[in-house]
């Protein structure tokens, strides 16, 4: 039997199998709202085991408009705790996760690259699937009927290729959602905290929060009528008239004016700006812009100005080192000798690029902290690296970007309303390769580095940051869909007028983002975002027996941390070993940090930084040198078998963690019944039963009367299990390099052909 959620708007589909031992087998798959299946081969083997094929599973695979499904024939055994997709199953693809579909026929020695409208001239043995995940699939259509095959491989090659934005999944699946909500009178907007930033009361609350007085919400891109890659509205300095700006529009790339993007207590702005076109106007247009952002600033202090294009990598350099780095972690053989692996690690350059960013952002905070003046960061076209570089900064400034509403606001405002390329840097139509690059995932990682130097600063687990990153390949939300807002809208109302939907109305415009979790996981995993070492603003602690909470202090760096269990002390936990493989982190910090006669300002303010504890509420900058930057390995690794702890890594440690702080909780809720609340105290939960699944960590501790349960077992890749997911070089025979590299120069059919499999 088979229960289906009521949380998930699918449909049941059922079909009678008779194989050949005469058995009779009920497949089942859960199509959305507007999904169809359009190609489909029964008796196909999904290949797990590199040794042998005893234990890989045998069921039907199906592409539909919106996903590629294996069904096996027999469910394998859940495992107790693990991350459940309301939208996906655990064998389903979307789509737009494809990165190639490969075909293979073991007798011809032949193998081609399918792309959309391609003929297929041989039947395929084996279908190999790439995925953006960094996901490696593998499909043997050993008993399924050649022809059947041939056609399933054809439609996903076709469907994974789309012509049009309009023909990705999310819009019929959207559309379908209007009509119900028109039909049952609900909101799909409902119950959204994070803010969106295209309405102005959203930028107001900023400004307030900020306290940067001295700005203005601007509404003279209202209808894109100024640039069509900038919001409606944006915050420019208040000195500067709607008629300055209009004129000075035309002299920048794509007519995008200066963007405001965060102030400091201080006074200090941070701003960001795309190049001047003409050099003829080029010095009489920045002392304007100069002189407003200097008025802007309570003591008239200076602006600089840093150009990014000149100082890091471009998006062509990242991409290629991304590619080589997949391809050592994923698509190569984990490598027995780790001196070997490693270097290959460095070769790659992707851990130098992320050095490199993270670098340059905590240079912009020692101007904006430091030297009290006003930063602009400037690009060719303010859409790439701009992105990358304001987001660090901010959050090593503001700790409200790590809390998990904050931070979903900072990659709304500084990404998708400031018009980041998602569409054209994630390829989602497999068009233009040249204008691929990872830059969000590689903002990602610069995060990952800093969570992993201050487990306690930040209130979301990477389990969140790597469940954000898969989200950019499931087309149903608008977050990672388009190029910019004006795209988006243009788009959407097009869709309005192809559906014959009524203009007007709130549901036509109304493309959801990423951040409603709440379509693709149920609460009770949603807390698996929770970090239970978070120490943020409000976090509840015993100190003496009494219940305080965290408050940010004035002191920005001499403040003490309490109530945790360690200090950080130049980015280590004291007590840790500060020795590593490749030489003493003391050694290197102080010859990067320590006093000499010639030390410049920068360096002084660095070295004072770093001698004193970390306030995790207060400014965080990141070592940055080789030896404290890490590889993530929970994103890169997580499919390769070799790399998987089981029932330890990371996951472990959390799951303890959840366990101690839900303990917390309880004894905190007994010992309320005893004692009253004080004055200042943090609500505690109520003592008549436990708290709520939405405010407790996923791993849950038992109250005393709580019957025994069987404890959960996981693997260092956890909440993703590998199993089924993985395919080694080793399987197949054939250098997977030839299929997926940096130039995406594809092998022709003849040759391909001529090589042996």
């Amino acid at each position: 039997s088979f229960i289906l959620s009521q949380e998930k708007p699918w449909f049941l589909l059922y079909t009678f199998l008779s194989t050949k031992r005469e058995m009779e087998i009920f497949f089942f798959i859960c199509l959305s709202p507007g999904e169809i299946v359009v190609n489909e081969v029964n008796f196909v083997r999904k290949c797990i085991s590199a040794e042998s094929n005893q234990d890989d599973p045998w069921g039907k695979l199906i592409c539909t408009n919106f996903k590629v499904s294996f069904i096996p024939q027999e469910a394998p055994p859940k495992q107790k705790s693990q991350l459940s997709h309301l939208l996906l199953g655990e064998h389903d693809i979307p789509l737009t996760c494809l990165e190639q579909v490969v075909t293979v026929n073991d007798t011809k020695g032949k193998k081609k690259v399918l792309g959309s409208n391609q003929k297929l001239k041989f039947n395929p043995t084996e279908l190999i699937l790439y995925c953006k995940d960094l996901r490696i699939i593998r499909f043997c259509f050993d008993e399924a009927g050649p022809e059947s095959a041939r056609k399933v491989c054809l439609a996903i090659a076709h469907y994974s290729h789309p012509a049009d934005l309009q023909l990705l999944f999310g819009f019929e699946y959207q559309g379908r959602r209007y009509h119900e909500c028109k039909v049952n009178g609900s909101t799909p907007r409902g119950g959204m905290q994070t803010p969106i930033f295209d309405r102005p009361s959203d930028w107001d609350r900023e400004i307030k929060r900020t306290s940067a007085s001295e700005w203005r919400v601007c509404s003279i891109n209202e209808s894109y009528a100024i640039s069509p890659s900038l919001p409606e509205y944006i915050v420019v300095p208040v000195s500067l008239a709607d008629q300055d700006l209009k004129q000075y529009s035309l002299y920048f790339t794509d007519r995008r004016i200066p963007l405001w993007c965060w102030n400091h207590p201080n006074g200090s702005a941070l701003v960001r700006m795309a190049c001047i076109v003409d050099p003829l106007h080029q010095r009489k247009i920045d002392q304007r812009i100069f002189t407003a952002i200097t008025k802007s600033h309570t003591q008239r202090s200076e602006v600089i100005r840093s150009d990014l294009d000149k100082c890091l990598p471009n998006i062509q350099d990242i991409q290629s080192a991304f590619v080589k780095v997949r391809q050592i972690c994923v698509l190569d053989p984990f490598e027995e000798s780790e001196e070997r692996w490693l270097s290959s690690i460095d070769n790659s350059r992707w851990l130098e690029y992320v050095r490199a960013f993270l670098k340059h952002s905590a240079e912009i905070v020692y101007y904006l902290e430091g030297k009290n003046v006003s930063v602009i960061l400037q690009e060719e076209e303010d859409r790439d690296l701009n992105c990358v570089v304001s987001s660090l900064v901010q959050l090593m400034l503001d700790p409200h970007y790590r809390s998990l509403i904050g931070f979903q606001s900072l990659v709304q405002k500084e990404w998708v309303m400031a018009g980041h390329r998602f569409l054209d840097r994630c390829n989602h139509l497999k068009k233009n390769y040249k204008e691929e690059s990872p830059l969000f995932m590689l903002f990602l990682d610069c995060v990952w580095q800093m969570m992993n130097q201050y487990p306690a600063a930040f209130e979301f687990t990477e389990a969140y940051l790597t469940v954000l990153s898969d989200s950019m390949w499931i087309p149903l939300f608008s977050t990672f869909l388009f190029s910019s807002p004006k795209q988006r809208a243009q788009h959407l109302m097009d869709f309005a007028k192809n559906k014959a939907i009524p203009q007007g109305e709130d549901q036509v415009v109304y493309f959801p983002p990423v951040w409603e979790w709440s379509q693709q996981f149920s609460i009770k995993d949603q807390t698996l975002f929770n970090n239970p070492m978070y120490v943020g603003k409000g976090a509840a602690c015993v100190q003496n027996g009494e219940v305080k909470t965290f408050r940010r202090t004035k002191k920005t760096y001499s403040s003490t941390l309490r109530g945790t269990a360690t200090l950080m002390r130049n980015g280590l936990k004291e007590g840790e070993d500060t020795l590593t493989r490749r030489g003493s982190l003391v050694s290197e910090l102080k010859s990067e940090f320590s006093a000499v006669k010639d030390e410049s300002p920068s360096e002084r303010f660095f070295r004072d930084w770093f001698s004193r504890p970390a306030d995790q509420q207060g400014l965080l900058i990141p070592l940055s040198m080789p030896s404290h930057v890490a590889l993530w390995k929970l994103f890169f690794l997580r499919w390769v078998p070799e790399a998987c702890i089981p029932r330890g890594g990371p996951i472990t440690a959390y799951h303890k963690l959840s366990q101690l702080v839900d303990e917390i909780e309880i004894l905190q809720s007994q010992l309320r019944q005893y004692k009253g609340p004080s004055p200042g105290n943090t609500p505690l939960p109520s003592p008549s039963g436990p708290p709520s699944d939405q405010r407790r960590m996923y791993f849950k501790a038992s109250y005393p009367d709580d019957p025994a349960t069987t404890p959960d077992f996981f693997t260092s890749s956890f909440p993703f299990t590998p199993v089924g997911n993985l395919c080694r070089r080793s399987v197949y025979g054939t250098p997977i390099s030839k299929f997926l590299n940096g130039a995406r120069i594809w092998l022709s059919t003849e040759t391909l052909a001529n090589d042996t499999v």
